[in-house]
């Protein structure tokens, strides 16, 4: 069963909207792309992004059952879920006010192990035993039948349809 590990980080002061964008460059990306990535991304949430995602990774290499090679971590999931908002009043002119909404969001890494791929050989065929026919190269197209062309059984000659009659608008 391959190891699972998650992060989460609360009330980080962005809209959710804002850094889903940036966790959708990451998503099912290997763990060492993902930080590339999120280094040269050029949103401030990027950096609280990273965060979490090191802090997934290393509570990762603390399950029981890893094993031992972060190579073979990616991003199974990543999510940014809205936050509570902070409302502040702004003054506007003639006496008016405008509502001004400081958004916050929570961000959540969860990455995974990759499964090892267990490379299993067939048997060479033995002399005497039948082998599977020859494959045709690549980009070789295959041959070309022939096509038949439709003629009319009494006539001889090939069906076309009629003209269709103009009508005049009066």
């Amino acid at each position: 069963m391959p190891v699972q590990a998650h992060a989460t980080a609360k009330y980080i002061r962005t809209s959710a909207q804002k850094a889903g964008l940036v966790m959708d460059l990451i998503r099912g990306r290997d763990v060492n792309a993902a930080l590339a990535t999120l280094r040269f991304a050029r949103k401030s949430v990027a950096k609280d992004i990273e965060k979490v995602l090191r802090s997934a990774i290393a509570n990762a290499q603390q399950k029981d059952g890893f094993g031992g090679d972060v190579e073979r971590l990616y991003i199974d999931a990543c999510y940014a879920n809205q936050g509570p908002s902070q409302k502040r009043i702004r003054p506007a002119p003639m006496g008016r006010a405008f509502r001004v909404v400081k958004r916050t969001a929570h961000l959540t890494v969860r990455v995974s192990e990759r499964p090892v791929k267990v490379v299993v050989e067939a048997p060479a065929p033995q002399s005497g035993e039948p082998t599977a026919a020859p494959k045709r190269p690549r980009g070789a197209k295959p041959k070309a039948k022939a096509k038949v062309k439709a003629k009319s059984a009494a006539t001889g000659a090939r069906k076309t349809a009629a003209p269709k009659k103009k009508t005049a608008n009066a």
